[in-house]
C-alpha cells in the first residue's frame, strides 16, 4: 500500500489544468441537462473557471517542479505563459457574450469547447515529453476544429472548419512522423533524454529529418510561412468571437511549445534549428507584410498581420539566447493586447442589419465615434510598431536579441518588413479619419468597450508597464538558461 502510495504522482502543479478538465465536465453535464437557456450561465461559469485558475498560478510557489514521471513540468516560464493564455481565452469568451445574444449564437457548446482548448494549451506549455506534446496539441486542436465551424447554418463557418480540419490533420500527421523518427534514433520520448541522446552525437541525420518534421508540425500551429494557407479563410469564415479567440491564446501556447521543444529537447542541435527558424521567420515577416496590402475583408487582414508577427516573434527565438527567449515572451505579450483589442473593435462593427467586416465600413468613423477611432488607431500604430507604442517594444527586443547574436540579415529583413506593414495599418488610420462617414454602428455592448479602452491604453502607456514586463519575461527566460 506504501509503494502504490509513493507512485503517486504529485498532482498540485497540475491543480489548475485538473480544475479546468473537472469544470468543463461540470459544465457540459448543466448545459446537456438545463438546455439552451443555461448558455449564459455557463459562459459565466466558464470565464470564472478561467479566472480562478489564473488565481492558482499566480498564487502558486515560484522555482520548478516535474511530476507525471517527467512528462510534466511547472516553471516560471510556463506559469507566466499560462497566464497569457487564460488572459486571452477568458477575455475572448467575455468578448463573446454580446455577439451571442443577437446573432442568435447563444450554445452550451461554445464555452465548454473553450476551455477544453484551453486545457490543451495549457499542457502545451507544460509539456515536457513527447508524448505529452501530442495529447495536448491534439486536445487543444480538436476543441478548436469544432469551434471554428460551431456556426451550423453558415457554409463559410463549415468550410472554414473542414479546411482547418484537413491542414491540422496534415500538421500532426508531419508531427507524429518527426517524433517517431526521433525516437528510433534517440530511444527517448523525455525532452531530458532527447537532449542526452543528441549530445553524445549518436543520433546522426536522420534526428535532424526528425526535428524538421516536427518543427513543420508546430509551426503550423503559429501559422508561419509556408504553413499559413488555413489562416485567411479560416479567420474570415469562423464567426467573429471565434477568430478573436484563435489569433490570441493558441498563438501564445504554440509559440511557447516551440520555445520549449527547441531549447528542452533539441538544445544541442541548436545550430541546425536555428536555419529552420530563421527561414520561418524571414518569410513569415515577408508574406504576412506584403500579403495584406490588397485585403478589404478587415478579419483576413488581420490574419496576415498575425502571420507577419509570428515572424517577428520567431526573430527572437532564432537569436537562440536568454535576451532570444525575453524578447519573444515580451512581444507574445504586446501581441495578445493589441489583437484582443482589434478584435473587440471588430466585434463593435454592426449595424441594423448584421455584422460588417470591411475596411471600408469604417470610413470616417471618427466623426460618428471618435472614442473608438482613437483607440483603435491607437491600436492600430501599435501594429504597425511606431514608437513608443507597444508593438515597437515588442519589435525592439527580439531585433536587439538578433543583433546581438549577429544575425544582421535577419533584423534588416524584419525593420524592412515593418515598414511595408505600416501602410496597411496606417491606411485603416486615414480611412477612420480623413474618408466620408459610412452608416453609424449601433451602440457597443459595455464588455467590448471595455476591452478595447483597457487594450488601448495598455499599448499607449506601454513606457510606464515595459519595465515590469522586462523583469517577468526576464526571470521566466532563466527557466531555460
Amino acid at each position: 500500500m506504501t509503494s502504490e502510495l509513493a507512485a503517486l504522482p504529485d498532482l498540485m502543479p497540475a491543480l489548475p489544468e485538473i480544475l479546468l478538465a473537472v469544470g468543463a465536465m461540470v459544465l457540459l453535464m448543466i448545459g446537456a441537462f438545463g438546455g439552451p437557456r443555461t448558455s449564459q450561465m455557463v459562459t459565466g461559469l466558464a470565464v470564472a473557471l478561467l479566472i480562478i485558475a489564473g488565481a492558482i498560478l499566480l498564487l502558486s510557489p515560484g522555482g520548478t517542479v516535474v511530476t507525471f514521471n517527467g512528462a510534466f513540468i511547472q516553471d516560471p516560464f510556463s506559469r507566466l505563459m499560462k497566464i497569457l493564455v487564460l488572459v486571452g481565452s477568458g477575455v475572448a469568451l467575455a468578448m463573446s457574450v454580446g455577439f451571442s445574444r443577437v446573432e442568435k449564437f447563444e450554445t452550451i457548446e461554445f464555452p465548454v469547447l473553450i476551455l477544453l482548448a484551453t486545457l490543451g494549451m495549457m499542457m502545451m506549455l507544460s509539456a515536457n515529453d513527447m508524448i505529452a506534446v501530442y495529447l495536448a496539441l491534439e486536445l487543444q486542436s480538436l476543441a478548436l476544429y469544432v469551434v471554428a465551424s460551431i456556426k451550423r447554418d453558415s457554409t463559410k463557418a463549415t468550410e472554414a472548419g473542414l479546411k482547418y480540419f484537413v491542414l491540422g490533420a496534415l500538421s500532426s500527421g508531419m508531427l507524429l512522423y518527426g517524433m517517431s523518427l526521433i525516437y528510433g534514433f534517440t530511444g527517448q520520448t523525455s525532452f531530458a533524454g532527447i537532449a542526452e541522446a543528441l549530445h553524445t552525437d549518436e543520433a546522426g541525420i536522420g534526428a535532424i529529418f526528425g526535428l524538421v518534421f516536427i518543427l513543420a508540425g508546430l509551426t503550423f500551429k503559429i501559422s508561419a510561412v509556408p504553413f499559413h494557407m488555413w489562416t485567411p479563410d479560416v479567420y474570415e469564415g469562423a464567426p467573429t468571437p471565434v477568430t478573436a479567440f484563435l489569433a490570441a491564446a493558441p498563438k501564445v501556447a504554440a509559440m511557447g511549445l516551440i520555445v520549449r521543444v527547441v531549447f528542452g529537447a533539441f538544445e544541442p542541435f541548436d545550430s541546425q534549428w536555428q536555419q529552420v527558424i530563421i527561414f520561418v521567420s524571414m518569410l513569415s515577416m515577408v508574406l504576412g507584410s506584403f500579403a495584406a496590402i490588397g485585403q478589404r475583408n478587415i478579419k483576413r487582414l488581420m490574419a496576415y498581420s498575425s502571420i507577419g508577427h509570428m515572424g517577428y516573434a520567431l526573430v527572437g527565438l532564432a537569436a537562440g539566447s536568454a535576451a532570444g527567449v525575453e524578447g519573444v515572451i515580451i512581444y507574445m505579450i504586446i501581441y495578445v493586447v493589441m489583437t484582443l483589442g482589434a478584435f473587440a473593435a471588430i466585434l463593435s462593427m454592426r449595424r441594423k442589419d448584421g455584422m460588417v467586416e470591411s475596411i471600408d465600413d469604417l470610413s470616417g468613423l471618427s466623426k460618428t465615434d471618435l472614442p473608438m477611432a482613437f483607440l483603435l488607431s491607437v491600436i492600430m500604430f501599435s501594429l504597425a510598431g511606431i514608437p513608443w507604442m507597444g508593438g515597437f517594444f515588442g519589435k525592439f527586443f527580439v531585433f536587439l536579441a538578433a543583433v546581438e547574436a549577429g544575425l544582421y540579415p535577419l533584423a534588416i529583413i524584419g525593420v524592412l518588413a515593418s515598414v511595408v506593414g505600416a501602410y496597411y495599418y496606417l491606411r485603416i488610420v486615414k480611412i477612420m479619419f480623413f474618408d466620408d462617414p459610412a452608416p453609424v454602428f449601433e451602440k457597443t455592448s459595455v464588455e467590448l468597450r471595455l476591452v478595447l479602452v483597457l487594450c488601448g491604453l495598455f499599448v499607449f502607456s506601454m513606457v510606464v508597464f515595459i519595465g515590469p514586463i522586462r523583469a517577468m519575461a526576464e526571470a521566466a527566460a532563466k527557466s531555460f538558461f
